[in-house]
């Protein structure tokens, strides 16, 4: 959005003092800076990827809270989550874990299913294709501190 400033006239069509104008372009700049768009947020680094996981076979629905750079199990599925993000309370709510999915069979090498980033909001957009389960994210478990929250 653009700012247009005009210097305040006499009622003869003046130009008004420089007292004036000085005090009606300080009032112009600080309106225009109030309107002005603030620069987004930094997105929280989570400690932790909360992740929800449902057997189709049984119809059961886990949670399951896997650190960042830890790996878990769920089924026959290991999942390790590489980096979690989470909006700031000012911002849209958003979660995203950066996830790598496999499959672990014994006796058979570890078959790669998912890798990339799954969005809390929009499950379907990054999904994990496979016959007996599904994994979303759920949510970012933030960090104990706000120095842990840094940009990494």
């Amino acid at each position: 959005m653009a700012c247009r400033c005009r210097l305040p006239t006499t009622e003869t069509g003046r130009t008004a003092s420089p007292a004036a104008r000085f005090l009606a372009g300080t009032a112009i700049i600080a309106g225009c800076a109030a309107l002005a768009p603030s620069a987004p947020a930094a997105d929280l680094v989570g400690r932790a990827a909360l992740l929800q996981g449902l057997d189709k076979v049984t119809a059961r629905i886990s949670a399951v809270e896997i650190p960042v750079g830890e790996t878990a199990r769920f089924g026959t599925l290991e999942i390790t989550v590489h980096r979690c993000l989470k909006r700031p309370p000012e911002e849209p709510p958003e979660s995203a874990a950066l996830l790598e999915i496999r499959d672990v069979r014994p006796g058979e090498e570890p078959a790669p299913l998912f890798r990339g980033w799954m969005f809390a909001s929009s499950p379907a957009l990054s999904a994990l294709e496979h016959p007996v389960y599904d994994v979303w994210v759920k949510d970012c478990v933030p960090a104990k501190s706000s120095a842990d929250n840094g940009p990494r």
